[in-house]
């Protein structure tokens, strides 16, 4: 039977790199977005608002998809509309398609978050998991959207019929523009200011962070995991991590990704130095080296999420996924995670992105 693919969120650094994994297996791929761009050869578009289930109707009327991928979400001020929000969106969706009967499998991207809990929970309630997490960790006592969003496919799936496949990545590295939550963008807009304006490369994140274990996820091989387990049976019905495959330390790689700069690199100096405050007044800084440099962005805000970056580099614990329970099931791809920074670093390079 042909391979029908809907990727909600195809905007995204999810959405994006994995509409391209689809198309580039052979699959007929539809990408969902409230705001489309037809930036991927051969995607083919559709413009929709998931909180709309009229709009849904009317959009997906003619497109019967075999595989749904979510891979989008909502940012909301507290959890408890996290969870109202996230979890409407997925249950719309799959109540619109669920009359055509076409659906054999859901994946759904949630994150690290289903075993940290929201970020003032562990930042600030001290509630810190054993590391490193594995899919079987027990849900937290706390709101959390990702269980409102996994609870969603589950009761869709017993009502539809349809396999299912959860994805956890760390923090998530590759290339899309305006995406916001993309470290590698946000280094590399920081680590320019940096060499434009004499500063050091200066770590803002925490102790636990710089001197712990971490890991990190490749869009490429999240997207690679969610076309696997969508089609390998021993991988149905499963939650899994995903990461490269490989661990490093922050004190190791910050100075690592200093070099390609060619830049001084300051680590931890006793207290967390926030990214977001550190570029809060280079808006006009970053115009300026734009006009320069001829960039094709000129807005700082568009290239960089300080925001996210922070709550990703000041966790308060080393942060590490185990790793063995898709390797059991076949799941084999690598990737060097150096290797992924300095890909996004050189292709937002020759895109005319940074100098």
């Amino acid at each position: 039977m042909e391979n029908i693919a809907l990727v909600v969120g195809a905007t995204g650094i999810t959405g994006s790199n994995l509409a391209e994994e689809l198309i580039a297996q052979g699959w007929t791929t539809y990408g969902l977005s409230r705001n489309p761009q037809n930036n991927i050869p051969g995607l083919h578009t559709v413009k929709a608002d998931l909180l709309n289930e009229h709009n849904l109707h009317e959009a997906l009327k003619d497109l019967s998809p075999t595989h749904v991928y979510f891979t989008t979400w909502m940012r909301h001020d507290t959890e408890e509309e996290n969870i109202l929000i996230n979890s409407t969106l997925v249950r719309n969706l799959l109540n619109v398609l669920s009359p055509k009967k076409s659906v054999r499998h859901v994946a759904l991207v949630t994150g690290l978050k289903h075993y940290l809990g929201p970020f003032e929970a562990y930042a600030k309630e001290g509630i810190l998991p054993e590391t490193p997490v594995r899919e079987e960790h027990p849900r937290l006592s706390l709101p959390n959207f990702y269980y409102a969003q996994e609870d969603e496919v589950y009761k869709a799936s017993e009502r539809d019929e349809f396999t299912w496949s959860i994805h956890r990545p760390h923090t998530v590295v590759g290339y899309t523009v305006g995406n916001l939550m993309n470290i590698a963008s946000t280094l590399a807009v920081y680590a320019s200011i940096c060499k434009e304006t004499g500063r050091k490369f200066v770590w803002p994140g925490s102790e636990a962070q710089w001197n712990g274990i971490s890991d990190i996820t490749d869009a490429k091989i999240l997207a690679k995991q969610l076309v696997w387990a969508s089609e390998t049976e021993s991988a149905k019905n499963q939650a899994f991590n995903i990461t490269n495959g490989d661990v490093f330390r922050w004190k190791w790689l910050w100075k690592r990704l200093a070099d390609w700069f060619g830049i001084e690199a300051e680590g931890f100096k006793g207290s967390i130095r926030p990214l977001e405050k550190e570029l809060e007044n280079d808006s006009e800084i970053w115009k300026a080296i734009a006009e320069k440099y001829n960039l094709n962005e000129k807005n700082l805000s568009r290239l960089s999420s300080a925001w996210h970056t922070d709550l990703d580099l000041g966790r308060p614990l080393e942060v590490m996924c185990d790793m063995s329970n898709s390797r059991k099931a076949g799941f084999t791809s690598y990737k060097s995670t150096e290797d992924s920074f300095i890909e996004v670093f050189e292709r937002i390079r020759a895109e005319n992105l940074i100098p």
